[in-house]
């Protein structure tokens, strides 16, 4: 009996020897409730001495591509990707159905993906260098870049079965020193004249246009408007760490006038707690301009004016050499 015990013990661990599960082939890139992924990367990829690696616009992404299984991987596993539109227009149209001023645009022109990368022997983890020239990029559009992983009869792995694993839909925002969420609870918006009625907005988005310049959609405008291109209101940063700010639109209509010139300053100040965590301040200051709401009563012109202070902070892991991966996004 004794012995009939041992040989059961014997050949249940033997069991742990060999793989318990087929070992599928998947993207780490988790969707959101949106149903993509956010990344966020530099919009000029930069050496430690902050000097271009390839130059001004040009940057890089790695993106996990993993093997499962309760044993390490024993191969060096090539695996194949391609760019995939059919499901983003399958997204697009589940989620907006013909609003199509509404859809994530494909970015594959402003994106090399290789065809394959390579998980190593030993490693259950590759990583697929995806390499982005945002040179003339307008983040007016929500650009998404669909990738699938691609099986095979000779690729030697299988495509994990479930869709949003094989797949990957990356929402891209490239980043500078400026751009970013700001908090806009200091910053007035109001029908011109009518100051005293003016709201706020708690949270401004800064969307990048080069290393120095941002754009803000004018006043209370933001991503839900279809017709949001023609309310982008330029910031163009001139210094380092202060200096002015200034503001301009290409947009005639818009009819944009600049009150004041608007002046920033960068602060920097170690957590109190976590002595690794740098929180990094961009204040813009003296923020005045007027524009017209030219779109939303055809043939009619509101007039609207913006007045006070924004706020940028990110907090940075000083710890993680990429810039990317140190922001706490």
């Amino acid at each position: 009996m004794l012995a009939s015990a041992l040989a059961t013990l014997t050949a249940c661990n033997d069991e742990w020897k060999e793989e318990q599960y087929t070992q599928y082939v998947s993207f780490r890139a988790p969707l959101g409730k949106l149903g993509v992924t956010n990344v966020y990367v530099p919009y000029s990829r930069r050496n430690a001495d902050k000097t271009f690696v390839e130059g001004s616009g040009l940057s890089s992404y790695k993106l996990p591509v993993i093997v499962s299984g309760s044993l390490q991987n024993e191969n060096n596993i090539t695996v194949h990707v391609a760019h995939d539109g059919d499901t983003l227009n399958v997204l697009n149209q589940a989620r907006f159905l013909n609003r199509t001023e509404l859809w994530y645009t494909d970015m594959k022109d402003y994106a090399t993906v290789p065809e394959t990368t390579t998980i190593p022997s030993g490693e259950n983890v590759g990583l697929l260098n995806i390499k982005f020239n945002f040179n003339g990029i307008d983040m007016s559009n929500k650009w998404v870049l669909p990738l699938t992983i691609v099986n095979g009869e000779n690729y030697g792995y299988t495509a994990h079965p479930r869709k949003n694993y094989a797949k990957a839909l990356l929402r891209i925002f490239p980043f500078n020193d400026y751009s970013g969420d700001y908090s806009g609870s200091t910053m007035k918006i109001f029908v011109t004249g009518d100051e005293a009625n003016a709201t706020a907005k708690s949270i401004i988005r800064g969307y990048v246009v080069d290393d120095k310049t941002i754009f803000f959609y004018a006043g209370d405008i933001d991503e839900s408007r279809t017709d949001r291109a023609k309310y982008k209101v330029f910031a163009r940063f001139n210094g380092e760490k202060e200096g002015t700010v200034d503001f301009y639109t290409t947009n005639n209509d818009l009819k944009l006038k600049v009150n004041k010139q608007a002046s920033f300053h960068i602060i920097e100040q170690k957590d109190d707690v976590k002595p690794y965590l740098v929180h990094r301040y961009v204040i813009i200051n003296n923020i005045s301009y007027d524009y017209v709401d030219y779109t939303s009563a055809p043939g009619t012109e509101f007039n609207w004016s913006v007045s006070g202070t924004l706020t940028l902070e990110r907090q940075i892991n000083t710890q993680i050499p990429d810039e990317d991966q140190a922001i706490e996004w």
